[in-house]
């Protein structure tokens, strides 16, 4: 006997739903350079999702002791979550061992904490900069689940593809020179960082506003900005 396939019974339709995140991406970028007795570690202050902005004002850089700086961009709240979290560690060391963390213990803290979230990760890109025991400049970056490596300079956030092909020319020699990297001058670093945020801004939605800059050295943090364009 054949069935009219009309007559068979019809599956209720489906609804779609929108896909789900937890995440979002807020942008941001952040750029750190490393010298014989200084660090410099800099962000962009746009806050923003696509073409919506939020805030022109908003720094990507959370200072942890007089000698570390934590720069941490895209998705925002996870953001301020993982800040909060790495400054109130600190703290704890601070009561617990009656002296400040040092910048490579430090390193290794975030790390430890980004490695045990792996599973649920942070979706932030981090940069570590400051000066170790012996007043020299140093930089880590990590990728999203804590391992990380040290360097004379980095670049992450949106504008990383732009700006560390860039410092590796300028900085690394990498271009078809001799291995190695050049010494820079705490001037030549902070006209450098300056170049490559201007740089960027020309090409990146996500780089706007001003520039918030850091200078890490033995006297102290020196804050530093400037303007970029607002459109």
């Amino acid at each position: 006997m054949l069935l009219n396939p009309s007559a068979l019974p019809t599956s209720a339709p489906t609804r779609k739903h929108p896909d789900f995140s937890p995440y979002t991406d807020n942008g941001g970028t952040v750029v750190a350079i490393a010298g014989k007795d200084y660090a410099i570690i800099a962000s962009e202050t746009r806050l923003s999702t696509g073409y919506q902005i939020y805030t022109r004002e908003q720094p990507k850089m959370f200072q942890l002791t007089n000698k570390t700086i934590l720069g941490s961009t895209g998705c925002w709240c996870d953001a301020l979550t993982f800040s909060k979290l790495i400054e109130m560690r600190t703290k704890n060391y601070l009561y617990e061992h009656n002296k400040t963390i040092s910048t490579p213990a430090l390193a290794q803290l975030v790390s430890n904490m980004l490695y045990y979230k792996r599973f649920f990760p942070y979706y932030i890109s981090n940069i570590v900069a400051g000066l170790d025991d012996d007043g020299k400049g140093v930089v880590y970056s990590y990728d999203p689940v804590g391992h990380y490596e040290q360097h004379t300079y980095r670049a992450a956030g949106s504008s990383c593809a732009l700006i560390q092909p860039f410092l590796d020319n300028r900085v690394g020699l990498r271009m078809g020179l001799p291995q190695g990297s050049i010494e820079l001058s705490m001037e030549e670093a902070i006209n450098l960082v300056k170049d490559v945020f201007v740089s960027a801004g020309e090409r990146d939605i996500y780089v706007g506003d001003q520039v918030d800059l850091r200078i890490i050295t033995a006297n102290g943090i020196q804050k530093v900005s400037y303007n970029l364009r607002k459109d």
